[in-house]
């Protein structure tokens, strides 16, 4: 497949805010290679498989090689994806609780091959605890298959949002996705709500969360605004201005925005986005830190979040943020010790 920016520039049109790409005419291009490391970690790693065996867990992403993209030609949309992938996992024998590690290979998924084709190759390391191998050879890796399929789903609908252009027989109506959220049927912590983007409604939502942190409320505050912290959990090279209208750039920049608000260890509320959004479509974040003594409790309300998006933004905060920042604090934790 072409990599990245190679393809012909007499072909490429750049993306613009104005829908002049008339009837999605001309061919764009987008890279989802960032957006698609975050989205297969976010996919693969945690997956776990119980049996008689035991119990096995997929516990990290070490290796990602390969690159993905997104075209669009005459309103159609193709996908170019190459990638080589290594899972390590963690098991334990149920009978005698033994642990076991080991790695998933997966040297070829790419847009060439179904899912169910793609080649997965599991492996332990030395000693025994083979039951631990087969479950994972069976079980495990129709696990796996499942979390790949996500993924690629994931890139055909959350990832193309924008990308083709509403026309002008489109624009106007109402879409199909909002007029199913017209009745009362949301969840208490899901409201619907409609923004303009580009001359056309995108439904969205609103996502409530709540989390205790064993922190006080300044060191919880100091992770979201201190770029060394915020690159530690993140794992990613960060732009953060945490100041009135300072910029916010995080994994690998798909996550973006701004600083709206601070209020030193008590709440911050930002102007967040994730790449993959409809353009120049941005949600309003607002962290709430409620100190409880050597806890903090965490309150998150976004809303504007486009409705295809909600259970992938829903995740990216409680996996990419809040568990890589209990990781975090409970390093640090051990360090004093």
């Amino acid at each position: 497949m072409a990599k990245w920016g190679h393809g012909d520039p007499r072909w490429i049109v750049e993306e613009r805010a104005d829908a002049t790409n008339v009837n999605n005419w001309h061919w764009t291009e987008r890279d989802a290679t960032g957006w698609s490391k975050s989205k297969l970690k976010e996919v693969l790693v945690g997956l776990a498989v119980e049996g008689e065996a035991g119990r096995c867990e997929i516990s990290d992403l070490k290796h990602v090689e390969g690159e993905a993209s997104c075209n669009s030609r005459k309103g159609k949309l193709i996908f170019f994806y190459e990638w080589n992938l290594r899972l390590s996992w963690r098991g334990t024998v149920k009978e005698s609780g033994e642990k076991h590690k080991g790695s998933v290979e997966i040297p070829n998924l790419s847009e060439e091959n179904e899912v169910d084709d793609t080649e997965i190759n599991v492996s332990k390391k030395k000693g025994e605890g083979d039951v631990l191998k087969d479950l994972m050879r069976t079980e495990g890796t129709a696990k796996v298959r499942e979390a790949l399929r996500d993924y690629l789903k994931a890139l055909k609908t959350e990832f193309t949002l924008g990308m083709i252009l509403p026309t002008k027989a489109t624009v106007g109506q109402e879409p199909a996705a909002e007029r199913k959220l017209s009745g009362n049927a949301v969840q208490d912590s899901v409201s619907p709500q409609s923004l303009d983007t580009v001359g056309v409604k995108i439904p969205t939502v609103q996502i409530l969360l709540r989390e205790i942190f064993n922190s006080p409320a300044d060191e919880l505050y100091s992770i979201f605004t201190t770029k060394e912290l915020v690159q530690k959990f993140s794992k990613c090279p960060a732009v953060i201005e945490a100041e009135k209208g300072g910029k916010l750039q995080m994994f690998d920049g798909c996550v973006s925005g701004e600083y709206a608000e601070l209020v030193p260890s008590r709440r911050i509320v930002l102007k967040w986005r994730c790449r993959n959004w409809p353009d120049e479509h941005y949600a309003t974040v607002a962290l709430n830190f409620k100190d409880m003594a050597a806890q903090t409790e965490l309150q998150l309300e976004c809303k504007g979040v486009p409705v295809s998006n909600e259970d992938s933004t829903r995740q990216c905060w409680k996996k990419q943020y809040f568990e890589e920042i209990r990781i975090l604090l409970q390093q640090s934790k051990d360090k004093l010790e």
